[in-house]
């Protein structure tokens, strides 16, 4: 697999190193100048990445803009690494940097996880071959690197940012220590600090890099980032290195000379360790073994793995063992089933490396954390591709780490599942998605308790509370109500096994009310587009009132029946409607018009928006003729929250399986090739593409903050590549596409709904308590009547205090009516009652009332 990119990194230290002066031709001793330029956390838009398909070795590499960026150790949550890059020299008269004088391609292995980037100098000067992988064994990125023609100089100059954090600049938070180890002639950063801005993160370890070549490195160094100490800086100035031996306390940079051989080749790792000492042997060890051995190994490793998974079209085997592959490697190796988010963290280049909150170095997990959302997506991936046992540990994560005692799921958690510092926002999806993950995996039964007490939060909080999948605004949104209904309708199967008949009841009976009320609390009948079509949400329930909102991030306000988005799909998808449902079919043509977008690459669709020209999504790089609120265009979208929200090629995977439901291969087919043609690298699927005209990189040393970072119609844009979510979308339409129907989808959801029709409802009426009342002592008198013979369930769920649910039944008389006790704790309490009769009929009403 191979791609061709042009350069376009802009790297913060390059600011700082125009016009610096010579550097004196004798150095020693500790550097001056400390603590260096400000440091950042690495480019986004990832080329390939890499890791051991085993959990022995716990260190990840990723590659961007043609350089080595984010080096994740000892979890995938923990980078070291702001960028490693070539430098090269006559030693006299010209020196040239990678990132700033060389253009590349890339191309990958069969199983996509060996990565070789091939750069050629812009001025016709040299090509330089260098080949990433890691060693299965040990902590340590092994690389090979031959540069031609021979007789010119190769130096790689290291920019860490050791334990999560880099340091320098005024704060100079999470800074680093460099040394040149006497006996080995070897650079070590380090940093061992381990309180950071997250507390909840107890697992950090101090940590060291070292890096070393097969032979004695000639020369190395250690200075200060965009000081006269930094290698790259006396590279440019005098075509030579002038090494200091320590650089404590601050942005530290490595830069050493690399031993060629004849052919212009070399092998060198950077090694890592809890000890400097450790991490010289890791790094020793990793460059003397032979490099074709480890890579033998390596790969290896990746086709043990390819082997067990089904198999796909020959056509599409490179597209989904590289994407089935991404998915295994975004879990961590220390925490099972911990799959993140992403292996990029999204505009990472703009955003501070050195900074300190409340006192303490930074800790910015972003993406490689662990989303429930997302989780699922990758679940759905693993179950897909065959992988059953990693299926089952996401499952296991989420509800035997993540969730919280009141059965809630948050947002986003740390690595140990417990909460992460950016971690905020209810969002129903995600806790009703492990539920079916529960399910769909043959697990029920195991993780019984830990369902059971999601599904009380579901029944007693849905079908609105909290946030949307887009995490921003409140409402009745139809993907979470179908997410909400499957795990109700998976948590019902569960229950019934366990022989919690009640609960079974009660779960099934609130589902089918979420899903017979759907269309009423999200189909507009008064909207601009169409007679009917399905809203990106109603705020409270009526899509047809003129309910404004602001859509966030720099965006405008809008009515609400202007808004669309396409989650409507996750109903069909979850087998919740039909794909034919007239509703579905006509909200298409709709979403296509106000959010559809056509790019030299293929077809796609913006998260949410209405039909004024451009964006209204603000998140995302900034395109300034968009309708939102940012300048200038290009700039990356963290340093003012604010920008331009592009397409997102995750959506034309959920349309192609709309599309595969109603035998529509070809458009499928179609937009699997827009997706590919979208990715980064050799098939990295981004979360965002850009879709205006072309942008070229902002001049080389511009401030990242709000440097472009150079976009082309169609292709990448600069949030995160690849995104999880889209990687295990591709894979499970690669094969939905040689099966011709969807690979995954929950039958049991179907069965009841979308195969054969809404379940009818049942009468229930309930005359008290009434709404908003109070009840004095421990129970509440539950009256009402049902059709006669029915079986009335009540769970009582106290919110104020978070206790569990208790669930009361009791049989309609044969006038239909019924007497209960609910159990009451103090505080308000939410009564959900079903009726469920003979013949499958269910009733839902609720109630809220306060116990004193």
């Amino acid at each position: 697999m191979a791609t061709v990119r042009r350069f376009t990194l802009a790297l913060v230290v390059s600011a700082a190193l125009v016009g610096l002066p010579a550097a004196p031709a004798v150095a020693r001793g500790p550097a001056p100048a400390g603590p260096g330029a400000a440091s950042h956390f690495g480019l986004a838009r990832k080329d390939c990445v890499g890791t051991a398909a085993g959990r022995v070795s716990k260190v990840w590499y990723t590659v961007a803009g043609g350089v080595l960026s984010d080096v994740y150790e000892p979890t995938i949550d923990n980078t070291n690494v702001e960028t490693m890059q070539f430098a090269v020299t006559d030693g006299t008269t010209f020196t040239e940097l990678q990132s700033r004088d060389t253009t590349y391609k890339v191309s990958t292995d069969r199983s996509g996880m060996t990565c070789t980037i091939t750069s050629s100098s812009k001025t016709g000067r040299y090509h330089l071959t260098t080949t990433y992988l890691t060693d299965p064994d040990s902590d340590a990125v092994v690389v090979r690197t031959r540069l031609q023609p021979a007789g010119l100089r190769l130096y790689v100059r290291l920019d860490a940012s050791v334990n999560g954090n880099g340091g320098g600049g005024t704060p100079n938070g999470g800074a680093d220590s460099g040394v040149v180890d006497g006996p080995t002639g070897a650079p070590v950063i380090s940093d061992p600090n381990t309180e950071t801005s997250a507390p909840a993160r107890d697992y950090a370890v101090p940590t060291h890099l070292a890096l070393r070549a097969e032979r004695r490195l000639p020369q190395a160094g250690v200075g200060y980032a965009g000081t006269p100490s930094d290698g790259a800086a006396q590279l440019d100035a005098g075509h030579t290195l002038t090494p200091h031996t320590t650089a404590p306390d601050g942005n530290v940079v490595a830069t050493a000379r690399l031993p060629l051989d004849g052919s212009g080749a070399v092998t060198f790792a950077l090694g890592f360790g809890r000890t400097a000492a450790a991490a010289l042997r890791t790094a020793g060890a990793a460059a003397a073994r032979p490099f074709e051995t480890t890579r033998a190994r390596y790969e290896a490793g990746w086709a043990g793995y390819d082997a067990g998974l089904r198999e796909p079209p020959a056509s599409l085997a490179d597209a989904y063992r590289l994407s089935a592959n991404v998915l295994k490697a975004s879990e961590d190796k220390t925490f099972p089933g911990a799959v993140v988010a992403s292996l990029a963290s999204p505009w990472g280049q703009a955003v501070g490396a050195g900074e300190k909150v409340g006192g303490k170095a930074v800790y910015f997990g972003s993406y490689r954390e662990v989303f429930a959302r997302d989780l699922y997506e990758a679940f759905t991936g693993f179950l897909t591709d065959g992988d059953l046992a990693t299926a089952r540990a996401t499952a296991r994560f989420l509800l035997g780490r993540q969730q919280l005692p009141d059965g809630r799921l948050p947002r986003n958690s740390l690595l140990n599942g417990r909460l992460a510092p950016d971690s905020g926002g209810d969002q129903l999806d995600e806790s009703a998605y492990p539920i079916l993950m529960a399910h769909q995996a043959g697990i029920g039964a195991e993780l019984w308790e830990h369902v059971r007490e999601a599904a009380d939060f579901l029944v007693a909080h849905g079908p609105a509370f909290g946030v949307e999948r887009w995490e921003e605004q409140q409402g009745y949104s139809p993907s979470t109500i179908a997410a909400e209904i499957a795990g109700l309708v998976a948590a019902g199967e569960i229950a019934a096994a366990r022989d919690d008949q009640p609960r079974a009841r009660l779960y099934r009976a609130t589902a089918d009310h979420f899903a017979r009320s759907v269309k009423g609390w999200t189909v507009t009948t008064t909207g601009p587009y169409a007679p009917r079509y399905f809203l990106r949400l109603s705020r409270t329930g009526d899509p047809d009132a003129a309910a404004p909102y602001n859509l966030g991030n720099g965006g405008p306000t809008e009515d609400q029946r202007r808004v669309v988005d396409a989650g409507f799909l996750e109903l069909t998808r979850l087998g919740v409607l039909p794909a034919t449902d007239p509703d579905v079919l006509a909200s298409l043509p709709v979403v296509d018009r106000v959010i559809g977008r056509t790019t030299p690459n293929g077809r796609g669709w913006y998260r949410y928006g209405s039909d004024t020209a451009g964006t209204e999504d603000g998140y995302g790089d900034c395109h300034e003729p968009d309708p939102t609120s940012c300048a200038p265009s290009g700039r990356p979208w963290p340093t003012a929250n604010t920008g331009s929200g592009h397409l997102w090629p995750v959506l034309a995977g959920e349309r192609a399986e709309q599309a595969l439901q109603t035998g529509d291969t070809r458009t499928a087919a179609s937009l699997l090739a827009a997706m590919r043609a979208m990715s980064s690298g050799t098939g990295l699927v981004p979360e965002q593409a850009w879709e205006n005209p072309d942008l070229a990189a902002a001049p080389y040393g511009t401030d990242p903050a709000t440097a472009s970072i150079g976009f082309r119609d169609g292709e990448p844009a600069g949030s995160a590549s690849p995104l999880t979510w889209a990687q295990a979308q591709e894979v499970r339409l690669i094969l939905s596409l040689a099966a011709g129907r969807p690979a995954e989808r929950p039958e049991v959801v179907r069965r009841r709904y979308a195969a054969h029709g809404m379940p009818e409802a049942a009468p229930l009426t309930l005359t008290a308590p009434a709404e908003g009342s109070t009840a004095a002592g421990t129970s509440v008198t539950v009256e009402g009547s049902a059709a006669p013979g029915a079986r009335v369930d009540v769970a009582a769920t106290p919110i104020d205090i978070g206790a569990a649910t208790k669930v009361v039944s009791v049989r309609a008389g044969a006038d239909g009516r019924f007497t209960a006790q609910a159990p009451l704790s103090f505080g308000e309490a939410v009564l959900t009652v079903t009726a469920t009769t003979p013949d499958g009929r269910t009733g839902y009403a609720r109630r809220s009332v306060v116990a004193t």
